[in-house]
């Protein structure tokens, strides 16, 4: 079978074709670059404790030494301290054991070295070829397959399975399937610089609203990096303030000794203007064609993570385009795509444009959320430490591939669809490793919460109690599932067993082995009925509701010369 074309050989694009190798799919990536990026210290990118171990998996598990993950949260508001939170796992040690109760400490990256180590690994993978210099001008689709032809200097002629469009803001994907990208421009203006520095709170990150010096501005944020250096942001008016060098020269000295109380010693490593926009794809998938990353959402105010949501994109992406590529035509899985990534990015979209008018504008907060009572602060940290629905990671509740009535298996703390709980597991070989280990190997986990195990020989609990029951219903499950144990897992009671999708999202909970309710609920996750028991399906379109029950197109050539700019 053809391999998967990724178009984009950015943090995304990459990203998807290592988690598609991790799961025996070839992909080849079609870079418009040369396949290098300029280091710019000013440009830089959170990755969420679930990213971050996405990541990690695939290769780049070095990327800590060229990150930090913070050891606290400072929020100040003129002169007064608002919050101070001490953050999980922070100050740069991986290894650190987790204190419960704590937020996860984000990692702080730049961009650059992100791309570095993706690359690398990329590069270490037979399974993924990356083509730089490879720019798309034409794009053609069959039942069968996508053509996508390259320009000069590797003009030449793809072709793959599927395709998935990972080019950026300015996708030429999305504009030869001629796919609207409606949305609002320059929703926030940030100064940046890059400074090597010392601060008052060594590897905390600061947020500093409504600051007491002149050229301050309505908000000033301090992330730090490894080896001192420091990613400094101003918040600017939406338009018409021009940021020249003298200008933002004077914003770090003053910052710098507001902070300090006279202006230290610095080297300024690089700056810029940073503009946010918010804009979202009608659709992200036209038959055998995708959309992921920039190239179908941008987002990022109000602390939101685009690059955060992007990597989301391919993770729920890689093991449905991987179910179809090993076992033929699925639609319903792949329609899902749309379904779950899209209503989750349109959820922050809205999260952040009605908490920019409480932040930004002025107006009570009571104002346009009713009934809450959480200050200013506490909700633009959100969006920062990935909380709420600034922040939090997305749950896939309303799922199409949820079982039927999962609400009756509320049994345990993490509701059906959003991401289970990093547990400890006994792995089939005997090993304990975290539950998050064995995620994006294209198959479904099944967890059996049993108290006592640990200290038992695995030969011995292998066939005693439930055990016996529950591995052959296992067995009976569509595809390869593995089977796995935990001591507990909160709000499980012994004997709760849990079906996990590929990408460690929830399908269901059961208090007990259920073998009926559990192949149902395995078979829903996997879009339906197992493939001999479907009808053939045609590859379809994905659209909205307006392309319900529409026949794909026979075969459809576009030329990026006869497309519209940007819509």
């Amino acid at each position: 079978m053809d391999p998967v074309i990724v178009v984009g050989g950015g943090p995304v694009g990459l990203t998807l074709s290592l988690a598609l190798a991790a799961q025996g799919v070839p992909s080849v990536v079609l870079d418009e670059g040369p396949g290098t990026e300029e280091p710019r210290p000013a440009r830089t990118v959170v990755l969420r404790e679930d990213t971050a171990d996405l990541v990690g998996r695939l290769g780049c598990r070095e990327l800590d030494r060229a990150g930090l993950r913070w050891s606290g949260w400072r929020s100040m508001r003129r002169k007064q301290l608002v919050r101070n939170v001490p953050l999980n796992g922070g100050g740069g040690d991986a290894d650190e054991v987790p204190l419960t109760g704590l937020l996860p400490a984000p990692l702080h990256v730049t961009q650059h070295a992100l791309s570095a180590a993706l690359r690398a690994a990329a590069d270490k993978e037979p399974l993924v070829q990356r083509v730089p210099l490879s720019r798309i001008d034409t794009l053609e689709q069959d039942p069968d397959g996508i053509t996508v032809h390259t320009r000069k200097p590797g003009s030449t002629w793809w072709r793959g399975s599927y395709l998935v469009g990972c080019d950026g803001a300015r996708s030429t994907v999305r504009k030869l399937l001629d796919i609207r990208f409606p949305g609002r421009t320059a929703v926030e203006r940030h100064a940046v610089a890059a400074l090597r520095a010392e601060l008052p709170w060594p590897d905390e990150a600061v947020l500093h609203r409504q600051p007491p010096w002149r050229t301050g501005g309505a908000e000033v944020s301090a992330r730090p990096l490894p080896d001192g250096v420091w990613r400094l942001d101003w918040l600017l008016p939406p338009r018409g303030e021009l940021v020249t060098p003298e200008a933002l020269i004077t914003r770090i000295r003053d910052t710098l000794a507001g902070w300090c109380g006279e202006t230290p010693a610095y080297e300024l490593l690089d700056t810029g203007v940073h503009t946010l926009h918010h804009r979202l794809a009608r659709r992200w998938r036209k038959q055998r064609a995708f959309l992921a990353g920039d190239a179908a959402h941008l987002l990022g105010a109000v602390g939101t993570q685009g690059l955060d949501e992007g990597i989301r994109d391919a993770e729920n992406l890689a093991w449905k385009l991987a179910h179809a590529w090993h076992h033929g035509p699925a639609e319903h899985l792949l329609d899902s795509y749309q379904a779950e990534r899209r209503a989750a990015v349109a959820s922050r979209l809205r999260a952040a444009d009605q908490s920019l008018p409480i932040l930004r504008g002025g107006g009570g907060l009571r104002t346009l959320v009713p009934g809450a009572a959480r200050g200013h602060d506490t909700l633009l940290s959100d969006g920062h430490l990935g909380c709420g629905a600034l922040g939090a990671p997305p749950s896939y509740s309303h799922s199409p591939l949820a079982p039927p009535h999962t609400e009756a298996h509320a049994v345990v703390g993490t509701p059906s669809g959003a991401p289970v709980a990093d547990v400890m597991v006994t792995a089939p070989d005997g090993t304990t490793v975290r539950l998050r280990e064995r995620l994006g190997q294209g198959h479904p986990l099944v967890v059996l919460v049993a108290p006592g195990t640990g200290v038992w020989d695995r030969r011995h609990w292998q066939t005693a109690g439930v055990m016996p029951r529950l591995t052959d219903a296992v067995a009976a499950l569509p595809g390869a599932t593995e089977l796995l144990v935990t001591e507990s897992y909160p709000g499980a009671s012994a004997h709760t067993v849990l079906l996990v999708r590929p990408d460690g999202h929830l399908v269901a909970a059961f208090g007990g082995v259920r073998p009926a309710e559990l192949l149902t609920a395995a078979r829903a996750a996997l879009g339906g009925a197992p493939r001999e028991e479907r009808e053939p399906v045609e590859p379809g379109d994905g659209g909205d509701e307006h392309d319900a029950g529409r026949e794909p197109e026979p075969r459809a050539r576009v030329h990026a010369d006869g497309t519209a700019g940007l819509h």
